[in-house]
């Protein structure tokens, strides 16, 4: 079976930062590229499926229902 995932990918100061949407807990990876953080994260993917079996498959997520919002909270340093 294959599955196509939904994958946010980040540029960060490092590289870049990967996780993707529509699976049960936190699986992130990242890479010095791009393509590299991408084909971290299809690993990961793989290795938390594996691990966890199907019941780590969350419900799919449609790109009509993904949001970029803000967030502001107080942060005492």
């Amino acid at each position: 079976m294959r599955q196509r995932f939904k994958v946010i990918v980040e540029k960060t100061e490092d590289g870049y930062v990967a996780y993707p949407l529509g699976l049960r807990g936190v699986v992130v990876s990242d890479g010095q590229t791009f393509e590299e953080a991408l084909a971290n994260i299809k690993r990961a993917i793989a290795f938390h499926i594996e691990t966890f079996g199907l019941d780590a498959l969350g419900e799919l997520v449609a790109t009509e229902n993904i949001y970029l919002a803000e967030a502001e909270v107080a942060v005492d340093v």
